[in-house]
């Protein structure tokens, strides 16, 4: 499947920074509201994913890029870690899925682990989010163990970890 016309940029602007906190509350008011309820999202929304976070989490060494074609699609945020890099946000808007851009993304992320010698990537995604699971396991990630994360406000991240073995 071709994907005309799209980019993927950094984010480094203040403007960057804004767009993609404004993807996070679409993206993941509409998806994980149904799956978690509106205050869990809203809390992790204003703790993980508000501007002030986002510019946090580039400061602390996390990239973060946004897809574009005609307008914003979403977005992906990495961190390279001792033997992978991990992947802490890959968001595609509900409109756009189904095409390809998850993948696009996760392509991206390969080419960053590559650039910085790095043989895995990693990522958490949310137990009952099976349809997300299933898709990365399409594209070559395997469940690796069990995660559960206090996150605060009595609310708890209860998450499978997935790796993908890079060549």
């Amino acid at each position: 499947m071709a994907l005309d016309n799209i980019l993927i940029s950094p984010v480094l602007s203040d403007k960057d920074i804004a767009i993609t906190a404004a993807l996070a509350k679409e993206i993941w008011t509409h998806h994980y509201v149904p799956l978690v309820g509106a205050g869990q999202v809203n809390y992790m929304l204003s703790k993980f994913q508000n501007e002030e976070a986002i510019a946090n989490q580039i400061m602390d060494n996390y990239l973060y890029f946004l897809l574009r074609s005609s307008s914003n699609l979403g977005y992906l945020s990495v961190k390279a870690e001792d033997q992978h890099l991990f992947i802490s946000k890959v968001y595609v808007k509900a409109d756009a899925r189904g095409r390809g851009y998850g993948k696009t993304l996760i392509e991206k992320a390969i080419s960053v682990a590559k650039e910085h010698n790095l043989h895995s990537l990693r990522l958490t995604v949310y137990k009952y989010n099976l349809d997300t699971i299933a898709a990365y396991e399409k594209m070559g990630f395997i469940k690796n163990r069990e995660v559960v994360a206090d996150i605060g406000n009595g609310y708890v991240m209860d998450d499978y970890e997935m790796i993908h073995l890079l060549d």
